[in-house]
């Protein structure tokens, strides 16, 4: 259906100029902010609250955790996902409370801090003792939970010892045990190699507090710009291993104390993720035809950071094949012609990994590499066959990698409705065969399927971000002309409309963090690094249409809704770790 078939059917409130004025403004944040908008993790801050009391704000981080507990026991989104938080968050908790260590808490505050972690243990041992949870394939979930889940125990093993007050129904011998399927191997035989010496791969620095006390100063990790290590607040407090002066330990403990002020106390992660929101924005602004213009400085910066091994989404982070897809996509699309050869260090047999040693598959890594050789293709009259072999290649894969109800799944974020747009949106536009138009119209059939009846969508309820990826594959893919897209659509753009005077939406992301879009001013579903988190999408439509001055004469056509659903807005990027 083509935006303009669709135009015929429903026109919707949204003027040029209101969208104009949101891209803008995301534009000029991405100057003013460099380092990243990224909302407050509970793991992160968790980590932060067992690692580094010493660092200004911890009982702020402290009453963080307290007052976003759910009344499950629980921390973080629904299903599986909530595992690592709650882990993380338990934890701190029960370090916080014990008496071993100094400052501990006493009267009121013992007493709640307490009822919370004994909520948190119900929790843990309701999912993982009767295998309540199917856990997701998310990035190095089988080292951070047999962490956390032994510093669980041995604090289990400090109640029994020494009863504390409102714990001592855990002052006897019951112990977590590992999800099925997951063992403690992976996590020894990295210590094991730390202890020897062995310098820790780069991906694994964002994971450097699971690692024990063999994490101060490990060998060959030292804080890049602007002071971080592995882009983790957590990873930087365990490389520190206790308080230094600001200054002494060069840019790590200034670096702490700078990201501790963003939300007054709760950290986020990760950061800095410069390139990832870079990219992302102006990508999705380029790929909805949104007018904006581009500082050339940002494109210059943008256009610096490519090189050979790929590109990283944070100064600390290893170069990864989605964030130089998507960035290699969007300087395409804004005119900087840039070879993607950097992307052959990341081909396999069955496509592209993220990174290399990657142990799953992802599909949206693989859709955006299938854009950033096909944006080359559209640029370059003589690009070479290789390159040209990947469309072929790619169209092949994803449309073998979607699922029986016309839907994709990824490790990188919760929801199937990003997957989809991501693995559909590639596929129209630069997919080659009849297997790739077919995949595509199963997609719309499945979003058209799984549409609410208040017109949003959504994995666990309906969010504006999910809600603006599915209107992404309506809208910004080629299919017949149908009165049921234009139907949909329109009930969607109503939801969107009104979705920012409510509550922030549940996270959907994948990694120690989750991303998910916020009315107003507050994250999506993930492990530690969920950055799939980039949202897409609808606080600025939201923020166009307030902008706006609507009038009953203001009848613009499904092009500009399109264009106000796909401008992506302040981007809570939820890290490499579960939120």
């Amino acid at each position: 259906m083509t935006i303009e078939d669709a135009g015929k059917r429903v026109s919707l409130p949204m003027t040029d100029i209101g969208i104009a004025a949101s891209a803008q403004d995301l534009i000029a944040q991405l100057t003013a902010k460099p380092w990243g908008q990224v909302g407050p993790s509970v793991y992160e801050t968790a980590r932060l609250v067992t690692a580094a009391s010493w660092l200004t704000g911890h009982e702020r981080r402290v009453r963080y955790l307290l007052d976003n507990q759910r009344p499950d026991g629980g921390w973080g989104p629904p299903e599986a996902y909530a595992l690592v938080p709650t882990l993380s968050a338990t934890e701190a908790l029960l370090h916080t409370l014990s008496r071993s260590h100094a400052g501990a808490p006493s009267g009121v505050i013992e007493v709640e801090l307490a009822g919370a972690a004994d909520r948190g243990l119900e929790a843990l041992f309701r999912w993982l003792q009767h295998g309540a949870l199917s856990i997701p394939d998310t990035p190095a979930i089988d080292v951070i939970v047999p962490a956390l889940v032994a510093s669980i125990n041995e604090h289990l093993d400090e109640v029994r010892d020494a009863p504390i007050r409102g714990l001592v129904a855990w002052s006897g011998d019951r112990r977590l045990g590992l999800p099925p399927g997951m063992t403690p191997r992976r996590l020894a035989a990295v210590r094991q190699q730390l202890a020897a010496g062995a310098q820790l791969p780069p991906k694994l620095r964002h994971f450097l507090e699971v690692l024990g006390t063999g994490a101060r100063g490990a060998p060959g990790v030292r804080p890049g710009s602007p002071g971080a290590v592995g882009a983790s607040p957590a990873a930087t407090a365990a490389w520190l291993g206790g308080p230094t002066a600001v200054g002494s330990a060069g840019p790590a403990r200034q670096f702490l104390e700078d990201v501790s002020g963003w939300h007054d106390g709760p950290v986020p992660c990760p950061v800095p993720i410069t390139v990832f929101e870079r990219a992302w924005v102006l990508s999705s602004l380029a790929r909805a035809g949104v007018p904006f213009a581009v500082p050339p400085v940002l494109l210059d910066e943008l256009s610096a950071t490519v090189e050979p091994s790929g590109i990283a989404a944070g100064a600390g982070l290893p170069a990864d094949a989605d964030t130089s897809s998507v960035t290699l996509y969007a300087l395409g699309k804004l005119g900087r012609l840039v070879t993607p050869d950097s992307l052959w260090a990341f081909e396999t047999e069955a496509g592209f990994c993220t990174w290399p040693g990657e142990d799953g598959f992802s599909v949206t890594t693989n859709a955006h590499v299938l854009d950033a050789f096909g944006q080359h293709a559209v640029n370059c009259a003589d690009a070479s066959p290789r390159s040209l072999a990947v469309l072929d290649k790619l169209s092949a894969t994803l449309p073998g990698e979607q699922q029986a109800d016309g839907s994709w799944r990824d490790r990188w974020h919760a929801s199937p409705y990003y997957a989809t747009v991501c693995c559909a949106v590639a596929l129209d536009q630069f997919g080659r065969g009849p297997a790739a138009v077919e995949a595509v119209a199963a997609a719309v059939d499945w979003v058209l399927a799984t549409q609410r009846p208040d017109g949003s969508w959504g994995r666990w309820s309906g969010t504006a971000e999910e809600t603006a990826y599915a209107m992404q594959v309506l809208l910004a893919t080629v299919n017949p002309a149908r009165r049921a897209i234009g139907e949909a659509v329109g009930q969607g753009y109503a939801f969107l409309a009104e979705a920012f005077d409510r509550q922030a939406d549940p996270r959907c992301g994948t990694a120690r963090n989750s991303i998910c879009p916020r009315p107003s001013s507050a994250p999506r579903c993930s492990p530690r690094c969920t950055r799939r988190s980039a949202r897409s999408v609808s606080v600025a439509c939201g923020n166009a249409v307030r902008r706006s001055q609507r009038t009953a004469a203001d009848q613009p056509n499904l092009r500009e809704s399109y264009i106000a659903v796909t401008v992506p807005d302040v981007y809570e990027v939820a890290s490499l770790q579960h939120d």
